[in-house]
């Protein structure tokens, strides 16, 4: 549990370290931005690696037990995690890698994007909440509430360093966005691309959900329900 903790701090911690803006900008001067993102992924996949080892070893400390209800969230909240997920990785957007240029271009939001400018953390931050609601041992505890932390921590991140880096460009987006999904559209500060998201998007995001829940057990060690 010692090892499943520190390796989640580091990779939680180094996630929000190495993307301060004070701390990013001299790295990249000193490295360049190519090194500074290759030196980024290798330090999280290191503790992510570590993270899923330790939690493998880690013992079961039962902590609470939500049920039936608890267990079968995820197969309700999967669905749209996935969409969230696969959309916002494959799509260009102001708050992805690299962003600051789709903003220095003037860029809208299109696609997953006009339902919520941090599609991909959504849809990560939602599986770490179902996976916390479906497991309530400590060692779940630890891993999915870093994730969860990192997710929805991470959305306020990236929305203080575009601000810092991008001034008025990024003030522009973020008017015509929401952190919330849906929010903008509903209050009329933009309309949903749903053209841009596409239906290969959701099919390829229903393929993979029910891909993880009939291969959960063999991927994983437990089952789906």
């Amino acid at each position: 549990m010692t090892s499943l903790i520190v390796a989640m701090v580091g990779f939680v911690g180094g996630h929000f370290l190495l993307s301060l803006p004070p701390v990013r900008a001299q790295m990249v001067s000193a490295m360049g931005e190519k090194a500074f993102l290759a030196v980024y992924s290798v330090i999280s996949l290191v503790f992510l690696a570590w993270a899923v080892a330790a939690y493998r070893g880690a013992p079961l400390v039962f902590l609470y037990d939500l049920g039936p209800f608890g267990r079968r969230l995820p197969l309700v909240i999967m669905p749209a995690a996935l969409m969230l997920a696969v959309a916002g990785l494959t799509t260009r957007g102001a708050t992805a890698v690299g962003g600051e240029r789709a903003l220095a271009r003037g860029s809208g939001a299109r696609g997953i994007f006009t339902i919520t400018r941090h599609p991909f953390l959504w849809g990560t931050g939602l599986w770490a909440l179902a996976h916390l609601a479906a497991n309530g041992d400590g060692s779940s505890v630890v891993l999915f509430g870093g994730m969860a932390v990192l997710s929805f921590g991470g959305m306020l991140a990236i929305d203080h360093k575009r601000a810092v880096s991008s001034g008025e460009s990024w003030r522009a987006y973020r008017d015509g966005t929401s952190l919330l999904p849906f929010a903008a559209g509903l209050q009329g500060r933009t309309r949903i691309d749903w053209r841009g998201i596409g239906w290969l998007r959701v099919a390829a995001a229903v393929a993979l959900y029910f891909g993880f829940a009939h291969g959960h057990s063999w991927l994983f060690g437990a089952q789906a329900m």
